[in-house]
C-alpha cells in the first residue's frame, strides 16, 4: 500500500499539551487494540471518521492556528486579561518552545493527528478484502494520506525555515528521527497528495464511511480529488511551482461561477463529543487589528471594502487595557457568528486567488519583486474578487499595465488579506513567502514580527543532538 507508515513520536507532553477541549466518542475514535490487533471493518470506519475530529483539534481555540497566527499576521488581537502571553509572547516575542500554548503549540497537537492517520492506514492493511473491498481500500487510503499532508502543511506553515518530521521511529521506545528541510517536507506533502490522488481515482462510487456536512463538496472518491488538488495548488504556489498550480488548480473544485464560500470545512458543535468553534467572541477579547479599517480601499459610493464590513462591526467603546501594552480595538470579527460556525480549510475564493498569484508568478527575495507570469489573466481573476466580493471597482487594464511587479503583488496581497481574513493565517504566511514581513504594523516599537515557530523544547530534549536552527 502506498503513503506513509509511521508513527509519530513526539515526546508525550508535547503532544498533550496542544490539545484543546476536543471529545472524542468511543464510537469515532477505537482504542489502538481494535486497530492494531485484528481491526473490524466498522473499527477502521469508525477511524476514518476520528480524523475529522483530529482535523479541527487545535484550529479554533482561543490560541489555536487561526488566532495565533492572526495574531502574528497583525489581523487580530486577543485581550484575554488572565493570559498577556497573547501580547508579550506573540507580539513582542520571542516565540518560546516551552510554551505549549504559545511558542511550543501547533506541533504535538498535528503529529497525533498523523499518528492517528497512520494507525488507521496500517489497520487498513490487516482487514482481508471480504471485509473491506479493495475498492474501499482504496478510498481510505487517499482520504487519509490527504488528511496526513494537511496536517504536515500546518506544521510547515508554522515552522518554516526549521523544518519537520517526516518518517519517524516506529518504536516508541526509539530515538526520533530527523527533523528534514522545508523543502524535504513539501515534497513530502505533495508525494502524499499525488499518491492520495491515485487511490482515490481508483476507488468506489462513495466513501466507506460518512463525512461531515463540512466536506459535502467532497463527499465522494471523486469528489474528494477535488480537495486534494486544491491543496496540491495551495502547496505549489507555497513552493513557487506555478506551472504545476496552475495544472492543479483546473483539477481542483474551482468556479468562477460558483459563490466564493463553496469549500471544504472543518464543523463545530455543541452537542456530546462536539467542540465548540472558540473563535465565536462573546467575551469581546478577540478583537481584529485597527490596521484592518485603515488599510482598506474605497468603494465607488464611498464605503469601504465590503470584506472589512461584512467580517468586523464597530464597537461603541474601544477594547483593550495597559496590560495589553496600551493597544485598543474597536473593531469586532463577525466571521464566526455562533459556537457552531465552521471554519474554512479551503475554499473556492482562495483558489481564485491562487490562480492569479500562480499567472503573476512573482518573486521577492527582499530586494525587490519580480513576476514572469502572465499579469492580464491575472487582473480577471482579481477584478472578479475585487468586485464580487469587495464591491471595489475594476482595475482598468492600462492602468494595471503601467504598474511596477511590486505593485501588482501588493494588490494580489491586498485581496487575498481581505478575502481570507482571520481564517488561517493567511497574511502571516503570504508575507512571510515574499520577505515582506517588514511591512507588517508595529503597534509599539518594543514589537516584533516572528518568522517562524521554534520546535517545542520537549522535542529538542528528546534528541541527542538537537537541530541547529529551531531548538
Amino acid at each position: 500500500m502506498k503513503g506513509i507508515r509511521y508513527l509519530a513520536v513526539v515526546p508525550l507532553v508535547a503532544v498533550l499539551s496542544g490539545c484543546d477541549n476536543l471529545t472524542v466518542p468511543d464510537l469515532n475514535n477505537p482504542g489502538v487494540g481494535e486497530l492494531t490487533d485484528n481491526p473490524t471493518p466498522s473499527a477502521v470506519f469508525g477511524a476514518a471518521q476520528g480524523l475529522f475530529l483530529d482535523a479541527r483539534a487545535g484550529i479554533s481555540g482561543r490560541a489555536g492556528y487561526v488566532s495565533a497566527l492572526g495574531i502574528l499576521g497583525r489581523e487580530s488581537y486577543n485581550f484575554d486579561p488572565s493570559d498577556p502571553r497573547f501580547v508579550t509572547e506573540l507580539l513582542i516575542g520571542p516565540l518560546d518552545g516551552g510554551t505549549p500554548a504559545f511558542g511550543g503549540a501547533h506541533w504535538g497537537i498535528r503529529y497525533s493527528s498523523v499518528r492517528d492517520a497512520a494507525t488507521l492506514l496500517n489497520a487498513v492493511d490487516l482487514v482481508p478484502d471480504a471485509g473491506i473491498v479493495p475498492e474501499d481500500k482504496n478510498a481510505i487510503q487517499g482520504f487519509a494520506n490527504t488528511m496526513i499532508a494537511l496536517d504536515l502543511l500546518h506544521i510547515v506553515n508554522t515552522r518554516d525555515e526549521n523544518g519537520a518530521v517526516i518518517s519517524i521511529n516506529p518504536d516508541p521506545r526509539g530515538d526520533p528521527e530527523p527533523i528534514v528541510s522545508k523543502s524535504a517536507t513539501f515534497a513530502e506533502i505533495v508525494r502524499l497528495l499525488d499518491d492520495a490522488e491515485s487511490d482515490l481515482q481508483n476507488a468506489g462510487g462513495a466513501f466507506p464511511f460518512r463525512l461531515p456536512d463540512g466536506f459535502a463538496i467532497a463527499g465522494t472518491p471523486a469528489d474528494f480529488v477535488t480537495f486534494n488538488r486544491a491543496l496540491r495548488a495551495r502547496v505549489d504556489v507555497y513552493m513557487g511551482n506555478y506551472g504545476d498550480a496552475l495544472t492543479n488548480l483546473a483539477a481542483s473544485f474551482l468556479n468562477d461561477a460558483a459563490p466564493f464560500s463553496l469549500g471544504v470545512y472543518n464543523d463545530f458543535g455543541t452537542g456530546a463529543g462536539e467542540t465548540q468553534n472558540g473563535l465565536f467572541d462573546q467575551s469581546l477579547v478577540l478583537l481584529a487589528h485597527p490596521s484592518i479599517e485603515t488599510d482598506a480601499q474605497m468603494q465607488p459610493g464611498g464605503d469601504p471594502d465590503q470584506r472589512f464590513l461584512d467580517k468586523t462591526t464597530e464597537l461603541a467603546t474601544p477594547r483593550g487595557d495597559q496590560a495589553s501594552q496600551g493597544l485598543s480595538s474597536d473593531l469586532q470579527f463577525t466571521i464566526y457568528a455562533t459556537p457552531t460556525a465552521s471554519v474554512p480549510i479551503i475554499r473556492n475564493e482562495e483558489l481564485i486567488l491562487l490562480r492569479a498569484e500562480a499567472n503573476l508568478a512573482c518573486t521577492g527575495d527582499g530586494g525587490g519583486v519580480t513576476c514572469a507570469g502572465n499579469p492580464a489573466d491575472a487582473l480577471d481573476d482579481i477584478n472578479l474578487v475585487r468586485q464580487t466580493a469587495g464591491g471595489l471597482a475594476a482595475i482598468d487594464g492600462g492602468d494595471w499595465a503601467a504598474m511596477t511587479d511590486e505593485e501588482r503583488l501588493d494588490e494580489l496581497l491586498y485581496n487575498k488579506r481581505y478575502s481570507l481574513l482571520y481564517e488561517g493565517g493567511h497574511r502571516w504566511i503570504d508575507m512571510r513567502r515574499y520577505n515582506k514581513l517588514d511591512e507588517l504594523p508595529l503597534d509599539v516599537p518594543a514589537f516584533t514580527v516572528a518568522q517562524r515557530y521554534p520546535f517545542p523544547t520537549q522535542e529538542c530534549d528528546a534528541r541527542s543532538s538537537p537541530p541547529a536552527q529551531g531548538c
